[in-house]
């Protein structure tokens, strides 16, 4: 190759990158609303349609996000799942509050992310490469002021599922949950089946073919039509042990589906110990969707690739940001 042709070719590269740069600041503010079906209630039951939000990283300047995230009140969900992550900013909580008023208005639970206890810091995207993506933080985190954070999604009537149960009557179904708080920062604790807050007294079946429709017993005699989890980062440990608990559906959020997808691939990291190919979408856990072949013993798991970033990292490649409206039928 010659000189002239050297030059060509490396100046075709800077521009490739350069245009590659360009669209990913693009698409991380292109927000899309994803639809995904689930069968998994018992037969005779209205569809019920579930609206999952993760990882919205507000700043108070995202006037558009604050916008789009009003709008989905218009979908009327008879649910709307947190997955956390909700802010990246100190000054983020009046426009937070804002985005999620229509929301507040409707039945909600919630779980909270590592970015709502403590704010982002830059970081070497490098590591993200790495087994085990945490490292120490150059400097001190920034506490957020989180505990204003549950008060308003509280206020709102919406269950705190950090490391607890609960139960909620949506649409004429007894809908019970099992919740964690982060494990991305080893603070979840899977709550003991039979406490206080566990809507069930009886054991489901573990077939996600048939586990809706053999409803439990709530302690007060009456059924319980669905059992979902719900956790912000979705670590393995948690995932296992949402599946032990009998759980029909767990909604996690925290992988960003990748942030910087591969055309035609998909994700290549999901920062915890989920596989890339779970990065986002619905899927089986451990094995494939409990209506594919060999799902039997597996139950539904949706993951949000959320609909923000770090502010440091503002970008987004092959991997829309995204909020989901799940619809639930019958199995």
């Amino acid at each position: 190759m010659t000189g002239a042709s050297a030059a060509k070719a490396a100046g075709g590269l800077v521009a490739l990158a350069a245009g590659a740069l360009t669209w990913s600041l693009v698409e991380a503010r292109w927000y899309t609303l994803r639809e995904a079906t689930v069968p998994l209630l018992p037969a005779g039951h209205d569809p019920l349609r579930i609206l999952h939000l993760s990882d919205l990283h507000l700043t108070p300047s995202q006037d558009r996000k604050v916008a789009w995230v009003r709008e989905l009140a218009s979908l009327d969900p008879h649910l709307v799942v947190d997955t956390g992550d909700n802010w990246a900013d100190l000054e983020s909580f009046g426009p937070l509050a804002h985005a999620l008023e229509p929301l507040l208005e409707r039945p909600g639970v919630f779980v909270m992310g590592s970015n709502d206890y403590v704010a982002p810091q830059p970081k070497n995207p490098a590591r993200y490469l790495l087994p085990d993506a945490r490292t120490a933080p150059p400097r001190p985190p920034r506490a957020m002021p989180w505990r204003e954070l549950i008060r308003l999604f509280r206020s709102a009537g919406w269950l705190d599922l950090d490391n607890r149960r609960g139960v909620l009557d949506l649409d004429g179904r007894r809908v019970s949950f099992v919740g964690t708080d982060d494990a991305h920062l080893d603070r979840d604790r899977f709550p003991a089946a039979g406490g206080p807050d566990d809507a069930r007294t009886t054991p489901r079946s573990p077939s996600a073919a048939s586990s809706a429709a053999a409803s439990g017993v709530s302690s007060d005699g009456l059924s319980v039509d669905l059992h979902v989890g719900v956790t912000h980062a979705p670590y393995r440990r948690v995932l296992d042990a949402m599946l032990a608990d009998d759980a029909d559906l767990v909604l996690a959020g925290h992988t960003h589906g990748g942030q910087l997808a591969v055309p035609g691939w998909g994700a290549l990291v999901t920062n915890c110990d989920l596989d890339p190919s779970r990065a986002k979408g619905l899927h089986g856990w451990p094995g494939p969707r409990p209506d594919a072949p060999g799902g039997a013993d597996s139950t539904w798991l949706h993951v949000s690739a959320g609909l923000g970033t770090s502010p440091y990292t503002p970008v987004r490649f092959a991997c829309r940001p995204e909020a989901t409206l799940l619809t639930l039928t019958p199995a």
